[in-house]
């Protein structure tokens, strides 16, 4: 993606972070000469190598998976949060903009065999349940319950690059107090949380 020098994010933990915080994703590949997304959580973890992969799945139904073996590059987008930025806050004359954080992921996919399907998606319920009050897992549910996981295609996702885009009114630190004072006032929770990261940017935290 288009990125400005000044925008780009070149700290890989804090981007790999942001990955993990805003795992629910958009999975971007060719489908007969037609760009086709699906939103979908995609996992950042490591392979036997300890490379940096993701890994996800969709349904069996959707025919994104079936371009899959013809060409196994994609993309997967990850978006945060974002806010409209008033110029009036500004100090001198400025059109008004719009901050945001957004990481793209390129990299080449590979479908995991059932078997590594249910084992990974076993682990990821068993994760996610951990902090409930009765959490359910896939090793106690029946067979017949357990027929919806074999309707998925699961994939893994080795990273090729990353491209993080940070825009967070760089090149306007002076009026950087106001802009986190109003954000910081609206209501809506993108306002609030790029004001958030933008306090603590500011602050050298």
């Amino acid at each position: 993606m288009y990125i400005p020098q000044h925008y780009k994010n070149e700290d890989l933990s804090e981007v790999k972070e942001f990955i993990v915080t805003h795992s629910f994703g958009i999975l971007v590949n060719d489908l007969e000469g037609k760009p086709w997304a699906t939103h979908t959580p995609l996992e950042l973890t490591t392979d036997s190598g300890g490379r940096d992969i993701l890994i996800g799945h969709i349904a069996k139904a959707n025919p994104q998976w079936r371009a899959f073996a013809g060409n196994p590059r994609v993309l997967c987008i990850f978006h945060g949060p974002h806010s409209y930025v008033s110029s009036s806050w500004y100090k001198e004359e400025e059109v008004p903009t719009w901050n945001y954080i957004a990481v793209h992921v390129y990299g080449s996919l590979q479908v995991m065999t059932e078997e590594e399907v249910l084992a990974w998606l076993s682990s990821l319920v068993d994760h996610h349940e951990a902090g409930e009050k009765d959490p359910v897992s896939l090793h106690r549910m029946s067979d017949a319950t357990l027929r919806q996981v074999r309707g998925v295609v699961g994939f893994r996702i080795q990273i090729e690059e990353i491209q993080a885009a940070y825009k967070l009114s760089q090149g306007r630190e002076e009026d950087h107090a106001r802009i986190i004072s109003e954000l910081s006032s609206k209501k809506d929770p993108g306002s609030k949380e790029i004001s958030g990261i933008m306090n603590k940017r500011s602050s050298g935290r």
